[in-house]
């Protein structure tokens, strides 16, 4: 172990010893799934993570919530008039979620 992972370990037995590891939570129960996160930068997914315990989250995340629930509203829609509404609904968020994930990818170059 190199002399950053003598540290750190040095750095998490001094907080037990000191019971700052104690009462944490989630404590007892398993780690979140964070599969998905494997192919994504380690930065960027816990800033997300810090971001949405904060309860805030990108423009994009909120678009891609209504964008999702559109398509599930079209699929279930047998009238043609609404069908043609939520097309148009979902044409717009698909637009806004790109213009969103670009200006924020644009941003973290």
């Amino acid at each position: 172990m190199g002399s950053f992972g003598k540290l750190v370990e040095r750095q998490i037995k001094k907080a037990q010893a000191e019971g700052q590891l104690d009462r944490l939570e989630g404590e007892g129960r398993p780690l979140p799934d964070r599969s998905s996160e494997a192919q994504t930068d380690p930065a960027l997914a816990a800033g997300h993570r810090i971001m949405a315990q904060a309860g805030v989250l990108p423009e994009e995340f909120d678009i891609k919530k209504k964008l999702d629930d559109a398509r599930k509203s079209y699929a279930s829609q047998t009238d043609p008039e609404e069908r043609k509404a939520t097309m148009a609904q979902i044409a717009e968020l698909e637009m806004r979620y790109n213009m969103a994930r670009d200006a924020r990818r644009a941003f973290l170059r």
